[in-house]
């Protein structure tokens, strides 16, 4: 969707000549616009929302326009965020779209370096995430490892490594770890360690043998947003290939780009945004 001048204009720059049966959809153009305004207007009349709010929205914000049409079936997945932040369009898509029942939604990032492919969450959403989210990214993050053919090996990340040096803050990643043992996973899961033990199976065997993991961690949840964005950024501008954020827990496909992204980028963005479509809880 878009301005159908400027997507002519680039059609015929690039001489893409079997774009010739591109549906261009507008707010102006489309005949569902009075289904989005009262299927939108439904949701958020009783959190102050008016019904010239909820118009305005639909036709002047391409974000909730396209969710609209996910929401409504018209579309099968939407990709964003080029000119936006990407919390500016989650805001946007979940005022149409609500979480997928019983998945926390994260944000994912895949990392492919050293012949390696590493997955890290939370590394878009959650500020904080306590045991519950923390245990609830490793299931998730392990069923699109699997959807991805990798075999998962969990590792919960700290600056401690198993209890030493004893800290407040990895508590929380140590009940996530109990969280896992009760819900009795089919994966295999660690932690809490630091990243260098994670990654270096060598060192993981000779510092703690009792370890479950049968190899190095291939996924990595970090215990916050700010830890696990910055670890992502990094890895992004000093080598390796990375492929993120992916969205992950919303009850249609949404995929939201980084501001600038390239042309590369989108196209994996819309690649995820279709494999999204496959219920995770089909995957496991």
């Amino acid at each position: 969707m878009g301005r159908p001048e400027r997507i002519a204009e680039v059609i015929k720059s690039q001489s893409l000549h079997d774009a010739d049966g591109l549906e261009v959809v507008t707010a102006a153009n489309t005949p569902h616009r009075q289904h989005y305004h009262d299927m939108l207007y439904e949701r958020l009349q009783r959190k102050g929302i008016l019904s010239r709010d909820v118009q305005r929205m639909v036709n002047q914000d391409r974000n909730v326009f396209a969710a609209c049409m996910v929401a409504a079936g018209h579309a099968d997945a939407m990709v964003t965020g080029v000119t936006r932040s990407f919390n500016v369009c989650l805001d946007d898509a979940m005022r149409v779209i609500d979480p997928r029942p019983g998945q926390t939604l994260m944000g994912l990032t895949i990392l492919v370096a050293g012949g390696r492919t590493v997955l890290l969450a939370d590394t878009n959403v959650h500020e904080l995430p306590s045991a519950e989210q923390l245990a609830d990214f490793a299931v998730q993050t392990a069923a699109i490892a699997r959807q991805l053919g990798h075999e998962p090996r969990i590792a919960l990340l700290s600056f401690s490594n198993f209890g030493n040096p004893p800290r407040e803050k990895a508590v929380r990643i140590r009940e996530a770890v109990l969280v896992l043992d009760q819900r009795r996973v089919d994966f295999e899961y660690e932690g809490e360690m630091q990243a260098n033990v994670a990654l270096n199976y060598g060192l993981m065997k000779e510092l703690y043998p009792f370890t479950r993991l049968s190899g190095p961690a291939n996924i990595l949840i970090m215990p916050a947003l700010h830890s696990a964005n910055i670890a992502a950024k990094l890895m992004q501008e000093l080598g390796g290939t990375s492929f993120g954020p992916v969205l992950v827990g919303l009850s249609k496909s949404v995929q939201i780009v980084q501001t600038g992204a390239t042309v590369n980028e989108l196209v994996t963005a819309a690649a995820f945004a279709s494999l999204a479509t496959t219920p995770l809880s089909t995957l496991r």
